[in-house]
């Protein structure tokens, strides 16, 4: 078994290509698991909500007493199991095989032929590719280990912000303590990650009071928040993990993408102006592209500008 396991670590170290593919299997398991965060965890939070505002208000004002019959059932990333929404069939192991599973039940439940949306399979893609591309780029080294962690975050928070225009603090707070941590350890020269804590420090205050301040600005003029705080502490992860000297490449990157995409949804499908566009997603890529090739992006554009 030690021999197995040496010949298994001597594989992923010396050889590239099998480290990234490893990388891309375990990537599309973790988007299977994604799935069920993206789908549970602001329903958990909603409860979570209720029960705090019970809590404060009372249950004469906020709602009528339960009975023992009324109270919810356990309802976490664990229990209970994954069930079909509609007949309730519980979904099996074989049946929850990342994108085989779904080309294989040809998108539609085992039980009662519902469709299973398109969007389970394309996490799951998505998350093993950006994987892939993760390991490829750090290779076998401890620091990829938080890159993936920080990929699979973003993945996680771009889905549940387009879903329900909401940044969880359940995942912002830990990127941006996870940020900090490791401003402490030694910056791996190749890739010039992680930042020194004077970095990381001054990134995430920065990260965070800018776009609380242009916030605050805004609302002074317009009577209604811009952005919500969500966005300001994914800034200020971002600040945490990259320094503050990629804030402004992240920053200009997210709002063009944003405003492009805003302009063609109100051009080409007539969105209305004043329906808010979370800004999340774009805030998520444009980190991410930071993480990916954001040293090269920099010297790209300071070489252009002189």
């Amino acid at each position: 078994m030690q021999d197995l396991l040496g010949s298994l670590l001597y594989l992923l170290t010396s050889s590239p290509t099998a480290w990234t593919v490893s990388m891309l299997v375990l990537g599309l398991l973790i988007g299977s698991f994604l799935n069920v965060v993206i789908h549970r965890l602001p329903l958990m939070k909603e409860r979570e909500w209720r029960e705090q505002a019970r809590d404060i208000l009372g249950p004469d004002i906020y709602d009528p007493p339960r009975t023992e019959a009324d109270k919810p059932q356990p309802y976490n990333l664990v229990v209970p199991r994954s069930a079909c929404p509609k007949c309730g069939a519980q979904i099996t192991a074989l049946q929850n095989i990342p994108i085989i599973s779904y080309l294989f039940l040809r998108g539609a439940c085992a039980n009662c032929k519902t469709r299973i949306p398109i969007r389970y399979p394309v996490v799951e893609f998505v998350t093993g590719v950006l994987s892939a591309a993760v390991a490829w780029k750090f290779g076998f080294t401890w620091y990829c280990g938080a890159a993936l962690v920080l990929t699979w975050a973003l993945v996680a928070l771009t889905v549940i912000d387009l879903d329900r225009m909401l940044l969880l603090d359940d995942i912002t707070l830990p990127l941006l303590w996870l940020g900090l941590l490791m401003s402490v350890v030694p910056t791996l020269p190749e890739f010039g990650l992680p930042v020194d804590a004077h970095s990381s420090i001054l990134g995430a205050a920065a990260g965070y009071m800018s776009l609380w301040t242009v916030n605050k600005a805004y609302k002074l003029i317009a009577k209604q928040d811009g952005m919500g705080y969500g966005d300001f502490k994914l800034f200020a992860a971002f600040g945490a993990w990259f320094g503050w000297q990629k804030l402004l490449l992240i920053i200009l990157m997210s709002a063009f993408t944003g405003a492009a995409v805003g302009i063609a949804l109100m051009i080409f499908q007539g969105r209305d102006k004043r329906i808010p566009i979370p800004f999340g997603p774009f805030l998520a890529a444009a980190g991410w592209i930071a993480l990916m090739w954001g040293d090269r992006l920099m010297s790209l554009y300071w070489h252009r500008a002189s």
